[in-house]
């Protein structure tokens, strides 16, 4: 028996001392973590990336977490696909360790040296930054920095141990003690759900929660349990010694913590933005006044005002939204008890806390203002992000500023800003007149506000493979981009994209013709019905030379009378031009000539030969349509007259109608017919068929007081103009209201919150049958209808080859006066026409940016720069040449001729030029019986010059004054022309190829790749 004792005391001591031993090994490790930062370290050792050449398919990037989102991680997926659909490429690209691979696919958060702030940068094409935004705005640079008392009070309130220095090995991750008190009261919480338990969170753990976990909360023990395995595995990156990862913590953790979002402001992060969206108080004051003595009592109450809304803001953290927006008192209350908690404990003194309780939090009513953006010196950089809102598919300027994001731009900023020097100063009456800018045709010092002028470069490089966007400025000190953002009437530049339609014409018959015998184009000839194809068959069988270049300099030779004499009909009615020039009015004058000084009714008669060759080329014979009454097109070209007009009617008056309740409704419409029985009657039976003859006589009483109506004549007119009684055109006729407008008021009696497009969809078969007039009309009156059909045909293939040359608009106005600017432009999409000429027909891409790098120094780092670019040949190259030619003979002898020899190579040659300029005077003009001009308004007034310069720049100047005040002004095309003879200067370092080369050092250099060519 004694033995057996004996033999289990002795195994009791032996677990006992077992036991203890594992306990106070547990108790050590706790305490110095040193078994954890020698198998974490080792761990997180071989947690690695590296940028390699080429995109990587296996690229992993987070799926969650506020930072990821913020940053632009998550989306960086989206990001490359939407750039390399385009015309980019992935040139690098970052590749995890297999062992960083693992524990993110195993659902560990990546382990890497975060950034706490970031932002997007865009660089110039030398790499000196145009823009630069970082979140948050205000930080703390270093943990040096960090006055102590809010370290201090901050380890107090969330990690006292975490900067403790007995273990330089300790795990910042885990407070035992604070974690086992944390889990032995998950009991209670299972059994009394929101019972409140003390937090197990370290400030490590926090930094993982509200960076990476879904939405910025633990939403359980699994989530808990990541945050800390993720936050211990990180804090030894850099080996088992982690005083300077803790040290680190902390001054994240204080430039990173949420503290919800501000209306007007955004997301709030960290304590200095906080400080600042919260309570106007600047970071760098709160530093220094924290971190010194107060020398009087002044000094004191700064102090304490300082500490308290710091020590708010580390409290407010807990539930942001709450305490900071919708429960302050509760903020006060905390904070104030926090102050006696914290002197107890010695964090702060007594005067500090007497101050501070004294004191009430004071939010700040209205969000910060931004700072107030220059829109003139930031136009550029604005146009490039809002070009990289569409090339990322980011929806807000707001999101790409915070993405981590560096873009390389093509703008050449010294260039860039002397423009912008330039154009601040034009308002400046002694400027403009120093600049060359006043006199006749320019502006008028005396008798206009200069200020009130608006102008806009764009300026544009030719490279082997691309265009390069150099300079991009105006003086509109708004958001709107004139260059890009804007539809301008920019008058008689509209004749160089007529021009280009027209030898493209002449090319296209010259393909066609050129190869026939003799008597075969006399058959060509006598058989065509329009001008275009008659002159090109006469030509070629004439002609000794049958060269494309050679018939395309006789179309230019081809004579057009300049009268104003003739009306056109066109644009659906008949209209009359004049020109600018009223000595020009009795010529007949080559389009060489026409184009040169810019006449109007050449260009006018050559867009009616253009029309005529396109309704020509129509499936069917417009000749035979027009002229054989049994030509089963007439009909559908009449169908689809009566579908569009009576479109445009409904449509009309949709939006009279729209907002009105059925009665009002019906009263208004009753109000635009004269007040007679019969009249009133079709309209009420039509409208509310259903109604009794009693709700019938009182709506003709109110409205026919004086008409005496008895119940017999009520009841006479109820039963006689029933709605099935006449047809709907017949019943408008009745009414003398427009019999669409009838059948609306009818269908928005039962549908009154019908939209636009229900409405037209369901008024396809009475909008046929209110034309069914024009289909019994006489052949007379249905040619003019099918003409407009044909002429609006022509103008849809017109479009197709306006747009081909980059016009930016889906329709023009099917009009003889597009010829002369009436369908309206851009200044962009006119350089880019330029430039496809400058460049032998082919139409380039045009890049804004070369490069974009993503993530730097992360685990989802990415390069991306400009894939193969591939032109598009959309000219001739011979229809191209014959309109450099023109376009030289614009600017040495014409409309643009002060513009020549303003550059000048290294030599002291000057440097070719050509362009075309236009003046757009676009007013409102009202008209009355028999035609004639009651009222014309002005719109606006516009003036361009779109030009090349040598073989490789081109883009466009413009002069644009808005509203009615453009009355006051008369300048015309002469202003930018004059505009750019006078910024020359300031684009000459650019422009001229013998100044030394730029430090471009990326293989945009345009420069140096220029294909060059002679024959300008």
């Amino acid at each position: 028996m004694t033995r057996v004792w004996w033999r289990r005391a002795i195994w009791g001591l032996a677990f006992a001392a077992t036991a203890a031993g594992v306990g106070y090994a547990a108790r050590e490790e706790m305490n110095s973590s040193r078994l954890q930062a020698r198998l974490l370290s080792a761990y997180a050792r071989d947690m690695t990336y590296t940028l390699r050449e080429g995109p990587n398919p296996a690229a992993r990037t987070p799926t969650q977490g506020p930072y990821n989102e913020r940053l632009g991680y998550i989306g960086l997926p989206g990001y490359l696909k939407s750039l390399t659909d385009d015309m980019y490429a992935i040139e690098m690209q970052a590749q995890i360790s297999p062992k960083l691979d693992s524990f993110m696919a195993a659902g560990g958060f990546p382990i890497y040296h975060e950034k706490t702030r970031a932002g997007f940068t865009l660089l110039d094409r030398s790499g000196a930054t145009m823009f630069s935004a970082r979140y948050p705005e205000r930080t703390f640079a270093s943990f040096e920095d960090v006055p102590p008392l809010v370290a201090k009070t901050l380890l107090f309130i969330e990690n006292r141990e975490l900067l403790n220095e007995d273990e330089p090995r300790r795990n910042p991750a885990v407070e035992w003690d604070r974690f086992a008190g944390a889990v032995l009261m998950l009991p209670v919480q299972w059994l009394k759900p929101g019972s409140r338990s003390p937090g197990g969170s370290t400030l490590a753990t926090q930094i993982e929660k509200y960076r990476h976990s879904p939405d910025g909360q633990t939403t359980g023990v699994t989530e808990k349990l990541r945050q800390m395995l993720s936050a211990s595995v990180r804090s030894y990156l850099d080996g088992e010694e982690t005083g300077a990862h803790r040290r680190r913590i902390l001054v994240d953790y204080l430039n990173s913590t949420p503290l919800t979002a501000r209306a007007g402001f955004g997301e709030v992060n960290g304590l200095g933005d906080g400080l600042w969206a919260w309570f106007g108080t600047d970071l760098a004051i709160a530093e220094k006044v924290l971190s010194e003595e107060p020398a009087d009592a002044r000094a004191l109450q700064l102090k304490a005002l300082a500490y308290k809304q710091v020590l708010s803001l580390l409290l407010a953290q807990r539930r942001p939204s709450y305490y900071l927006i919708q429960d302050r008192q509760a903020l006060e209350r905390l904070a104030n008890s926090h102050l006696r908690v914290l002197q107890q404990a010695g964090v702060i003194d007594e005067a500090l806390r007497d101050a501070a309780l004294g004191l009430t939090l004071k939010f700040r009513e209205e969000p910060p203002q931004p700072q107030s953006a220059n829109f003139v010196e930031q136009k550029a950089t604005n146009a490039i992000r809002a070009r990289l809102l569409s090339m990322l598919g980011v929806p807000s300027l707001y999101q790409l500023d915070r993405t981590d994001l560096t873009a390389e731009s093509t703008l050449d900023a010294p260039t860039q800003q002397r423009v912008v020097e330039v154009l601040a100063k034009l308002n400046e009456p002694a400027f403009a007149a120093q600049m060359g800018l006043t006199g006749e045709r320019l502006l008028d010092v005396k008798n206009s506000d200069l200020s009130k002028i608006i102008y806009s470069v764009t300026l544009y490089e030719r490279g082997p493979d691309a265009n390069y966007l150099r300079v991009q400025a105006d003086n509109l000190d708004q958001p709107l981009d004139i260059n890009e953002g804007a539809k301008l009437d920019l008058g008689s530049t509209a004749k160089l994209r007529t021009l280009s339609t027209y030898l493209e014409i002449v090319a296209e018959l010259h393909t066609r013709y050129a190869h026939l015998p003799k008597d075969f184009l006399a058959d060509v000839e006598e058989e065509a019905s329009d001008n275009l194809t008659r002159w090109a068959a006469n030509w070629l069988a004439a002609s000794p030379s049958r060269s494309l270049g050679a018939m395309l300099d006789a179309a230019m030779e081809r004579r057009y009378s300049a009268s104003p004499g003739e009306a056109f009909f066109t644009g659906g009615g008949v209209h009359t031009f004049v020109n600018f020039n009223p000595r020009d009015n009795g010529s007949i004058m080559p389009l060489t000539e026409a184009l040169r000084n810019s006449v109007n009714l050449p260009f006018i008669r050559l867009m009616r030969d253009i029309v005529q060759f396109y309704m020509a080329e129509g499936g069917d014979d417009s000749t035979d349509i027009l002229h054989n009454p049994d030509h089963p097109a007439r009909q559908a070209y009449l169908a689809r007259f009566a579908d569009k007009e009576g479109s445009d009617f409904l449509n009309r008056f949709y939006n009279s109608y729209r907002k009105r309740t059925p009665d009002e409704a019906l009263t208004m419409l009753a109000s635009r017919s004269r007040p007679m029985p019969h009249r009133l009657a079709v309209i009420h039976r039509f409208v509310r068929p259903q109604a009794s003859v009693k709700e019938f006589g009182a709506f003709l009483r109110a409205r026919l007081p004086e008409a005496k109506l008895d119940d017999g004549d009520i009841a006479s007119l109820h039963a006689k103009y029933g709605p099935d009684k006449f047809p709907l055109n017949d019943l408008g006729y009745l009414a003398r209201v427009h019999p669409l407008e009838l059948w609306l008021v009818a269908y928005l009696q039962k549908h009154p919150e019908a939209k636009r497009q229900e409405v037209l969809e369901a008024s396809a078969q009475q909008r046929q049958e209110s034309y069914k007039w024009l289909f019994k009309k006489g052949q007379a009156a249905q040619n003019t209808r099918i003409r407009i059909g044909l002429e609006e045909e022509a103008f849809q293939r017109i479009t197709e080859q306006w747009r081909k040359l980059g016009y930016p608009f889906e329709t023009l106005v099917p009009s003889f006066a597009t010829a002369i600017g009436s369908s309206a432009d851009r200044p962009a999409a006119l350089a880019e026409l330029v430039g496809i000429i400058q460049n032998d027909g082919v139409r380039q891409p045009t890049v804004r940016v070369k490069k974009l790098h993503f993530a730097a120094g992360t685990p989802y780092e990415a390069i991306v720069g400009l894939g193969e670019m591939r032109g598009q040949r959309v000219m001739k190259p011979e229809v191209a040449a014959t309109l450099r030619k023109a376009l030289m003979d614009v600017a040495q002898n014409g409309t643009a001729k002060r513009v020549w020899g303003s550059f000048k190579d290294a030599s002291g040659q000057v440097i070719p030029m050509g362009g075309k300029t236009g003046t757009g005077d676009h007013r409102l003009d009202r008209y009355g019986p028999g035609g004639h001009l009651i009222e014309s308004r002005a719109v606006n007034r516009t003036a361009t010059f779109a030009f090349y310069i040598g073989d490789r720049f081109f883009g466009t100047m413009t002069a644009f004054v808005h509203g009615p005040e453009a009355d006051n002004y008369h300048f015309t095309s002469a202003l930018p022309a004059q505009l750019l003879k006078s910024i020359a200067p300031a684009l000459q370092p650019l422009i001229d190829p013998g100044v030394t080369k730029t430090a471009d050092k990326t293989t945009d250099t345009a420069t140096d790749r220029a294909k060059p060519r002679t024959g300008l």
